[in-house]
């Protein structure tokens, strides 16, 4: 390769450099959502490595798949300037690359710029493997420009590839199976509650409501806790939230308590002020769940509450 070509790549690797390191660490507005992040976030346990976007070529195309096609193209080029600008063999590149991605990860958790995202390190690497490849292909003649050519037509070729057959392996390893809808009462309450003894009817907005499975309410105490143990998969809690015509609404509550997690869903199932008291449907996502705790507040109430667990097919 010529001296200016050489110059050439190694300004547009710097410059591309700079922009990754930019993107990955004052984009997206990360140093303003940091004020707000509270912890350092880490996630050592890849479960996602192939997953790309679910049918990217054929069905409605979000942010998020942007984000995820990203994370692989976004650091091809790098598996094609570095080999371009160093003699150096593909494990040694690829080790090298592999644990500067984990040490700028690192970086991001520790500044609360972003996460320590197993995931991520994975889908860059092979996002660069990708581009070492195409280098591979595209660089065997003394025609610069034309190897570039078929080194910008392979990489983008690979890219599809890939996405193409992360598809497959999604589908096959990393799909996750809706299991039977159960009520919640099916598990044993912790505190030796049933909350499925005193099925009585009411009336929220005017409209009479008789549960069907279990009926969850403070019993007339301030506050009520109940509490479930789950098998550490992703769990999705459904029912009917709502505060009985003639209850004081004011200090009603609802709130569901995983390990390190909270979702409060007060304002959810409390009408606001000069609004008709109305039963709500509710629906709680809730990631890897080992013990739940629901906390009512004063005249909230819940019935017909349900669950069903979600786990890769070849878990047990």
């Amino acid at each position: 390769m010529e001296a200016k070509h050489r110059k050439l790549i190694c300004i547009i690797t710097i410059l591309y450099t700079i922009a990754v390191l930019y993107f990955m660490f004052l984009g997206f507005n990360r140093p303003g959502a940091a004020k707000h992040t509270v912890g350092y976030t880490f996630y050592f346990i890849p479960d996602v490595v192939f997953k790309y976007p679910t049918g990217f070529i054929f069905r409605s195309f979000t942010l998020m798949d942007l984000v995820g096609i990203g994370n692989l193209a976004a650091f091809v080029p790098f598996g094609i300037f570095i080999p371009l600008l160093f003699r150096i063999r593909f494990t040694v590149f690829i080790s090298l690359f592999f644990m500067s991605i984990l040490v700028l990860e690192t970086l991001q958790a520790i500044t609360l710029l972003g996460s320590f995202d197993m995931n991520d390190a994975f889908q860059n690497t092979i996002g660069a493997a990708a581009g070492f490849a195409a280098y591979k292909i595209g660089f065997r003649s003394a025609n610069f420009w034309r190897n570039g050519l078929v080194t910008v037509l392979s990489s983008m070729f690979l890219v599809i590839v890939i996405l193409g057959l992360s598809q497959l392996i999604d589908k096959a390893l990393f799909t996750k199976a809706e299991g039977p809808v159960l009520a919640l009462t099916e598990k044993k309450e912790q505190n030796g509650y049933l909350p499925m003894e005193h099925l009585k009817s009411m009336e929220i907005g005017g409209k009479r409501i008789t549960p069907q499975f279990n009926l969850y309410s403070s019993d007339g105490k301030q506050t009520e806790t109940y509490q479930y143990s789950f098998s550490n998969h992703t769990t999705i809690i459904e029912g009917y939230c709502g505060i009985p015509d003639g209850a004081e609404a004011a200090k009603a509550g609802v709130v569901f308590t995983t390990e390190g997690f909270e979702e409060n869903y007060t304002d959810f199932c409390r009408p606001a002020d000069g609004e008709q008291q109305e039963p709500y449907p509710f629906y709680v996502y809730l990631d890897k769940v080992k013990k739940l705790t629901i906390t009512l507040e004063g005249s909230q109430i819940l019935w017909d509450v349900t669950f069903k667990e979600m786990k890769y097919k070849w878990a047990p």
